[in-house]
Order: C-alpha cells, then structure tokens, then sequence
C-alpha cells in the first residue's frame, strides 16, 4: 500500500468545530493549520478571532452584500401573496402597505416568485466584509459580519465559495446553529473540540448527533485533558470514535494564548500537533 499523505490531496474541507464557544476551537484550528501547511478559513463571522494569532498581511478585501426585495406600490395589490410566501418574516402587511424588514430577509426569491403583478425586485445592500492574506506563510481568509446584522449565513456561504485547491480548516462558529450547518454543508470531514467537563460533554453530544446528519467522518481532539480517562474518553469509548489528542491543561499554553502567540512554536506543543496530524491521515485516509 502506497503511503498516504495530506499534501497528495488536491482539496479537502477539514471543519473544525465545538458544541459551544470557549472550547479552544480556534486555538486548535490555527495551529492545525500550520501543522498541515493547510490554508485557514474562520467562519465565526461574529467574532473572528483567528487573526489575532496568525497576524496576517491583508492582500485582498470584499465586500459582501444581500439582496432583499423592493415593493413597487404602483403594481401592488396588496394581494399579500409574497407575505404568505415569506417563511422569515420578513414581509409584513400593515393596513394599505406591505412592509420589508430587510435585515430578516435570506434572499430566498419565494416572495418575488409568490407575486403574480411583478410587483417585486430585488436591490442590494453590504451585510459583511471577506478579508484575505498570509500569515506564517499560509493563506488566511475570515469573513466579518457588520455590527447590527443578524443573519450570518450569507458572509458565511460566500467565505467558503472562495475555498481554494488542496487543504482548507474551516474554523466554524461556536455551538450547533444554522451558521454551523452552512459551514458544514462545505466540509468533507470534521474535528470537534471539546474539553473534559459536564458542560463539554454535554455539548460535544450535540455536536456529534449535527455531524451525524451530514454522515462525513469525524474525530476528537481534546482541550485542557490530562494523561487520564475522563468522561470524554469513556464517551468515545462507547461510540467508538476516535480521539485525534489531547492538549493539556497548562499554564505555559494558557500564557502563550493569553499573548496570542502560535502553540506550534512551543516545543513540547509542536509535538503534540505534529502527532495529531499523523492521526488525522490515518482517521481520514479513505475520504
């Protein structure tokens, strides 16, 4: 059998992410990404943080925009077809007018295909930024949501269009909400990060049932373990998923984050990841 390495694939989405936030999922997903020489995405469009500690040099900057649907009164009926069709609320009518809450509309095109007068078209309007450049001689890219936007989705779906050829660690956005499941819907296989808690262990569940509706492969590093068994391990143990490491609960890698420095260039750190790495090839192998 001919040696596999990660470097032989021309792409693989690898998504890296945790039932909940403060699980150390983006410490994981940087320093992967350098251990794999892999290119890094950060779709915690929210509150991208990847940067900090990549500290890229930005080449490229674009905006994002959305489309939401604009009435034309003179064509109205106020029928409130297009109302009916909305499944985000994002069409209202009140009295003698159909009002638009932009900000709740998906672009989804069901009110436009709903109207029967060719009453409605759609305009644009900038919900986010994509930023792109190297750091620590790897392709970096995160998207930014505007302050005051709630709907993610789009920074999310045109951050990860761009995904280029060979090895992408999409750092998804905490918990398991529909800004997950757009990260996921690109991935060809997952990491979940958790720590050895009641409350990790809860949310790991969570995330483990999410990556099972998308039936891709998936494995566990563990944040803050220790040398021992925990209820982590005893929870892989019983479904037989395989745990990629453990990174320990330390005050050296606590400091080193703290500062935003990069773990991988921590002696004994660099180790462990380089060990994880290993791992992921044998874990993912037949993808």
């Amino acid at each position: 059998m001919e040696d596999f390495s990660f470097m032989d694939v021309c792409n693989m989405n690898i998504a890296v992410l945790s039932g909940k936030g403060g699980t150390g999922k983006t410490t994981i997903s940087t320093n992967l990404a350098l251990a794999m020489e892999a290119n890094y995405i950060d779709c915690d469009v929210e509150e991208p943080n990847g940067f900090v500690f990549l500290k890229p040099d930005i080449y490229e900057k674009v905006e994002v925009m959305s489309e939401y649907p604009m009435i034309d009164k003179e064509k109205c009926t106020l029928c409130g077809d297009c109302v009916d069709a909305c499944q985000f609320n994002a069409l209202a009518k009140v009295g003698e007018d159909i009002v638009v809450f932009n900000k709740l509309c998906h672009s989804c095109g069901a009110c436009e295909i709903a109207c029967k007068y060719d009453a409605l078209h759609y305009a644009n309007r900038k919900v986010g930024l994509i930023e792109r450049g190297i750091g620590y001689d790897i392709d970096s890219s995160r998207g930014v949501l505007d302050i005051g936007e709630p709907i993610a989705v789009t920074v999310i779906r045109e951050l990860l269009k761009g995904t280029k050829s060979g090895i992408n660690i999409i750092d998804c956005p905490p918990g398991t909400s529909c800004n997950v499941v757009t990260s996921l819907r690109f991935a060809d296989s997952a990491i979940l990060v958790t720590e050895p808690t009641k409350f990790g262990l809860h949310d790991l569940d969570r995330a483990v049932k999410l990556v099972n509706i998308f039936n891709i492969p998936f494995s566990i590093i563990i944040n803050k373990g220790s040398s021992k068994d925990n209820m982590i391990t005893e929870y892989c143990k019983d479904r037989d998923i395989p745990i990629l490491g453990s990174i320990p609960y330390s005050s050296d890698i606590a400091l080193a984050y703290s500062n935003g420095d990069i773990l991988y260039e921590l002696p004994k750190t660099k180790v462990i990841f380089d060990d994880i790495v290993s791992k992921i090839e044998e874990v993912f192998r037949w993808i």
